[in-house]
């Protein structure tokens, strides 16, 4: 891809694993015609040749045509002086596919509404990143190593449109 353009990071060399165990079928998805194995990461070149990381091909949202990459939304509403952490999901959407949903953890001084939290990201990127709805959490659901387990948020959402 051309610099600053995002794409599917892929690699080859003698270090990449041989294949999953009895999983002929990943193996297949995951390898390319030309050697190379998909990792499932999207990134981007910058203007020097450095490869930076945007997000996982499993998390990124499509949302009235456009990708949104979660990460960039989380590290945009994390700056926010009210916000101790927070995780962006795509949320079941009639009209978008998936509508950007923001799971947030604030402090409880300086408070912080909706608008404000959207004002904020709007200053900062596209419309179309900045989260549709905010949903307030008093902790985020993570893994015994601490990363954020965005499948259980993406059902939580399911459940609440059941």
């Amino acid at each position: 891809v051309a610099p600053g353009e995002v794409g599917e990071i892929a690699v080859r060399g003698p270090m990449v694993h041989a294949g999953y165990l009895d999983a002929p079928a990943l193996d297949e998805e995951m390898r390319l015609p030309d050697g190379f194995m998909r990792t499932r990461d999207l990134g981007w070149f910058d203007e020097r040749g450095f490869l930076h990381l945007a997000d996982r091909t499993s998390d990124m949202i499509v949302t009235g045509g456009y990708n949104v990459y979660p990460r960039e939304v989380e590290d945009a509403l994390a700056a926010h002086p009210a916000v101790i952490e927070c995780a962006v999901v795509g949320a079941p959407d009639p009209q978008w596919i998936e509508a950007v949903t923001a799971f947030v953890v604030l402090r409880r001084e300086p408070p912080a509404s909706d608008d404000e939290l959207r004002a904020w990201l709007r200053k900062r990127m596209a419309g179309y990143k900045v989260p549709k709805r905010f949903e307030r959490v008093e902790a985020l659901p993570k893994s015994p190593v601490g990363k954020v387990l965005r499948r259980e948020l993406r059902a939580a959402l399911r459940k609440d449109e059941a």
